[in-house]
């Protein structure tokens, strides 16, 4: 990716509201997080060829893709994008905990998407083994949210 390019959009994130951009190229994929007042970013080259990578020396130092583990179990996913609350209210407890049984179509959260709460439901009966959503924090459209066994 062009330099001046890169740094117009650094300059960007830090003057907006926006906290995290992503950008995919067919040169690589170019990621920059606002955290506090100061933009970390992050670049990885797109894949070369073998031929090609092995003539070519490495100007960029490649970040290693992270690999989480698939969760076992049932994995409820986020059907919208929006913020991801455990509870109803702040103070309220949440609707669920690990280790509590749940039925198809019992709340298990609330994604708020424009200003509207919509009730998530468990789309399976179960035990919730694992909870993958962090309370007030954004969440995108088939994120895992919640592992039920």
């Amino acid at each position: 990716m062009d330099l001046r390019k890169l740094k117009t959009l650094i300059d960007l994130v830090s003057e907006s509201n926006v906290s995290e951009l992503e950008i995919t190229e067919a040169e690589g994929k170019v990621r920059i997080v606002k955290s506090g007042g100061a933009v970390v970013q992050q670049y990885v080259p797109a894949p070369m060829p073998a031929a090609a990578a092995a003539a070519a020396p490495a100007t960029v130092a490649e970040l290693p893709a992270p690999v989480a583990a698939a969760p076992t179990g049932h994995v409820v996913k986020s059907p919208m994008v929006g913020t991801f609350y455990r509870s109803s209210s702040p103070g309220a407890k949440a609707f669920v905990e690990v280790g509590s049984q749940v039925k198809e179509g019992e709340t298990v959260c609330i994604i708020e998407a424009m200003k509207i709460l919509n009730e998530i439901e468990a789309d399976k009966s179960g035990t919730v083994a694992k909870i993958l959503g962090e309370n007030g924090q954004a969440v995108e459209y088939g994120q895992p949210l919640f592992v039920i066994e």
